[in-house]
């Protein structure tokens, strides 16, 4: 797959385009150029393509990015350290520090929704996923966000109980939030609260893997939001569903990695 990525045709992101965020790095670029590719196979020329530094970024990998997309927009380490010092100071905020540190999975709040670009509502994709079909939900989403929109999961994956989660929050908390698509409001984002929410989870039932989705279920709470259909937008899809190629959009996890790795990518 990663060799593959070779024989990929030029990617097209439009400046004035719908905007699609993506934290990624050496690790998954070559997940995130798939996605993308799969994505304007079916909207050519929509998608406004932001890839943001996960922290290991360098002078071959934004040389490899604007060789393989065009208009590509990358946020690097220097503007996402200015962004911070200004939104998130370290010394006000040395849990979301700390955390950025040890746990990448927390910059997909921290590092994307503290950039200054114009766009309060901020859409944020995986890399690890791939379109069927167009995407019609998150097209008109993102030509109008009024409140947040999600995946739903297969099953719950929180890594804290809600009775904590809510406790914290004040709020009831929306099953089954799968952050594969995300689209929040970034001035809707306390990062004072957020501090607050880390610390308290973790006094109280220790750290999780899961700790990014958890506090995207408390800051959504129970405001009104576009749930994706399931049944369309797949995370974790079955081997059956991956071959048929079912539904709009599938989020590879779990055992659907193997899948994705063998087959998918090959007939996206």
């Amino acid at each position: 797959m990663k060799r593959a990525v070779r024989s990929l045709p030029e990617i097209g992101s439009n400046p004035g385009g719908l905007p699609v965020y993506f934290l990624t790095g050496d690790k998954y670029l070559y997940q995130t150029f798939f996605c993308m590719t799969s994505a304007v196979k079916y909207h050519p020329d929509i998608f406004r393509f932001i890839l943001v530094d996960d922290g290991t970024f360098n002078k071959d990998i934004i040389s490899l990015i604007n060789k393989q997309v065009k208009n590509i927009e990358i946020v690097d380490a220097l503007q996402i350290k200015k962004n911070l010092n200004l939104v998130l100071p370290e010394k006000e905020f040395p849990a979301l520090h700390h955390k950025r540190l040890i746990y990448p999975h927390i910059k997909k709040l921290t590092d994307i929704h503290s950039i200054q670009d114009g766009n309060d509502w901020k859409l944020v994709m995986d890399s690890d996923m791939l379109f069927w079909q167009s995407a019609n939900d998150i097209t008109n989403w993102l030509k109008s966000p009024q409140s947040p929109v999600y995946m739903q999961d297969c099953e719950q994956s929180y890594g804290y109980t809600t009775t904590i989660m809510e406790k914290l929050s004040g709020s009831k908390i929306q099953p089954l939030i799968n952050v594969g698509v995300i689209g929040l409001k970034s001035s809707a984002i306390s990062w004072r609260t957020l501090e607050n929410w880390i610390t308290g989870l973790e006094e109280a039932e220790n750290t999780s893997y899961f700790l990014e989705q958890a506090l995207t279920a408390m800051i959504i709470g129970e405001t009104k939001s576009v749930r994706l259909n399931k049944d369309k937008y797949i995370v974790n899809p079955t081997p059956d569903q991956v071959t048929q190629k079912e539904g709009i959009l599938h989020h590879y996890v779990d055992l659907s990695k193997i899948a994705y790795f063998a087959k998918a990518w090959k007939t996206s």
